[in-house]
Parts: C-alpha cells; structure tokens; sequence
C-alpha cells in the first residue's frame, strides 16, 4: 500500500502507531485550493514515481503509478510465482473512482480538440488502470473494474471473494486507487463537504472531509490453497447494499450501513457482541458521523471499540475500502489498535468516542465499513488467522 502517512505498509504502521495526521498543503499540482483546503497527500511526484517504477510507457497517469506502486508490494510479499500471476485462475478486481480524469486540464484541452490528441486520451477511462495492470503483469484471468464511489474497493475485495467461493478463480488479486485531482477537489468543494480545517471524524466539531490519495491490494486465497503461506487474517463476512436515499446523502436512521452490518455478520456466522473493532467509514461530515453512528448503536446496543483512519490519511475514495482492510489486516495480525487523531469532543446526541490512545489488546474478530454516493453501503469482517 501507499498513503500520506507511509510508502509501504510497515511505515503505515509505524504512523498509525505514533498518531500521525498526514495532512497537508496540496504541492503537486496548481490548485487555487492549495493554500486553503488540507488534504492527504503523497510526497512523491509523478515523474519520480515512472523513474522508481520503470515504467517509462506513454499516457500513464499518477492514480495508475499509485495502483502499479501498491500492487508491486503486495506481489512480492505473495510469493506467486510469475506463472500464477499470469495464470486464467487469478483474477485481479481493482476499484478507483476518478482514473486518468486526474488530469482535468489535459482532459479539457483534448476536449476541444485544439491539440492532435495528447498521450493520455487512452487513460481518461477509469479502467484503464487494470488494462496497464493486465498488459504489465501479463494477466489472463478476469479483470474487472469497480466503481461504486466510496465504496468501490470494498466491492472490489467482495467480488474477488465470490469468484473465489464460486469457483472461478483460485485466487484474486483484490484493491484500489485513487490520486488527488482538480477534478475531485472542486467536484467535492461544490458539495460544500470539504472542511477547511483538518478533518475530525465523530467529533461535535466536525466541519467535513479531507481528501487524500492513496492505493492497496490483498491477495486473496481458499485456505486450502494457502497451506505454508503467510496468512494474515481471512475475509469472513461481508455484505452489500444500497439505501436509494439520496444521491450524495445516507438516511437519517442508518437503514443501509445497518443492513450491510447485520448481514455481514449473518454471513460471517458471528453475533453482534463478537465484533472487537470497527473501522468506521466516519468522514468527518456531519451526515455521514451521525447517521454511522446511529446505525452502530441500532446494531450493537453499545458500540464496540472505533475509530477512523480517514483523520490520518484523508478520504482515499475508491481506495479507502481496501486501505482501510490492510489496516484492518494489522489490527488482527499484530493484535493492536491505533490512535483516533483530532478527536476531542463525542456528537452529542450519540455520546460515541473513539479509540484514543494507542494499545496492544486481543482481538478476533474487525468490521470495515464503507459507504459511498448514492447509499451504495458495504461492510467487510475480518478475523484473526
């Protein structure tokens, strides 16, 4: 993975550990927000990324480096072989939300066709990602794109399970991307949702989100598959759905994010009380907080243990689902749970605090939430190896 706070996933860790807020001024591109609104972003540029990745082609965007960044890591630490990456048994199933529209004003520009036609005009598409994936890791299996908004990589890691259970593949390849753009920060700043503060998710206080950027991938395997393997959890339950509420808004009573929660666990076969961590969706926005946690208290009774990693990364977009599951994946596997950061007073009418200081506990089982636009609700569980 790679975020604001780390290049891999054990500097993720290390930030998540000491507390880390990765938030900052926008330095990568001209933006008149640059000096106003604070966002997640990754200090590499995109030429110095193309240099470390060798990956000199034509036409790659920064949200496909991102994706080509994460995915190396998570290939090398799999062990697959070349000949399973490349097998029709393995899938690869990647989410993002903006693509090659990162680049907005060579977009423009091809638009009203006062050029021949720039290098990028292939990469405008969102899926053209997994297409320099498939070409580069020479992929035979199914490919496919997920675009759901924020929920994206979450469905992303759900599809691959259900090829999995389905027998289609033997194993997946499994994440998101996005990178910061003009195109999402005015889109969002249109929504009047952006905070000009950094984000404080759960809090009284809250003024709204902060983007950032960022990519992950898993891999996913039948246990039977992966005897002699590094196992580092398993995808236990998990579930799908949509509120139809509102196109940008969730209902007040949480109907979607408590359905997806409720039937992730049925399928995870585990009750309510079973849940040690949740990794909530939270925002920072003043719908979102309030109506996750009205349905957490609706489900639980008592909430279990919370928090959300956007305060340390900013909203990753079609890469927050799957950021937020490797960080589940560290909870489980390192059996420890991270800081909430800018957290400093609970919303009154739920009373919910988050966790607030780092600890090392015994944990068996983490919910990750993740809701996107059009109440396109999604909740994964992981559990302990």
């Amino acid at each position: 993975m790679i975020s604001a706070i780390g290049n891999t996933v054990a500097e993720n860790r290390a930030s998540l550990i000491a507390g880390k807020c990765g938030m900052s001024h926008l330095e990568m591109f001209p933006s008149k927000f640059a000096n106003t609104l604070p966002v997640g972003e990754i200090k590499i540029s995109t030429e110095a990324l193309k240099q470390k990745l060798n990956a000199p082609e034509p036409g790659l965007t920064r949200t496909t480096l991102l994706a080509l960044h994460a995915l190396e890591e998570a290939l090398a630490d799999s062990n697959l072989t070349a000949g399973q990456i490349s097998s029709p048994d393995t899938a690869l199933i990647g989410a993002n939300t903006v693509g090659g529209m990162c680049l907005t004003d060579e977009m423009y520009e091809d638009s009203k066709k006062e050029t021949k036609g720039s290098e990028y005009l292939a990469a405008y598409d969102y899926a053209s990602v997994n297409m320099y994936l498939q070409q580069r890791y020479q992929l035979n299996g199914p490919v496919n794109t997920i675009n759901t908004a924020c929920s994206s990589s979450a469905n992303a890691i759900m599809y691959g399970a259900r090829l999995i259970r389905s027998e289609r593949v033997k194993r997946a390849i499994v994440g998101g991307v996005d990178s910061l753009a003009k195109f999402t920060i005015n889109g969002f700043n249109a929504l009047h949702i952006l905070s000009p503060d950094i984000c404080t998710p759960f809090d009284e206080g809250r003024k709204g989100l902060n983007l950032g950027e960022g990519a992950a991938f898993l891999i996913l395997e039948k246990g039977s598959d992966a005897v002699g393997k590094k196992i580092y959890g398993s995808l236990s339950g998990y579930s799908n759905a949509n509120d139809a509420y509102h196109a940008s808004s969730l209902s007040d009573e949480g109907d979607g994010p408590y359905k997806v929660m409720k039937d992730a666990l049925a399928l995870a076969k585990l009750d309510p009380a079973q849940i040690d961590f949740i990794n909530a969706h939270g925002t920072g926005t003043e719908n979102n907080d309030k109506v996750e946690g009205t349905a957490m208290l609706r489900l639980f009774g008592k909430a279990p243990a919370f928090a959300s990693t956007k305060a340390n990364i900013g909203h990753t977009l079609g890469a927050a689902g799957a950021i937020e599951a490797v960080y589940c994946i560290l909870n489980l596997s390192q059996q420890e749970l991270y800081p909430a950061v800018n957290f400093k007073e609970p919303i009154a009418s739920l009373g919910l605090e988050p966790v607030k200081t780092y600890r090392q506990t015994s944990l068996q089982h983490i919910m990750s939430n993740s809701f996107g636009f059009g109440g396109n609700c999604s909740s994964l569980i992981f559990s302990k190896a």
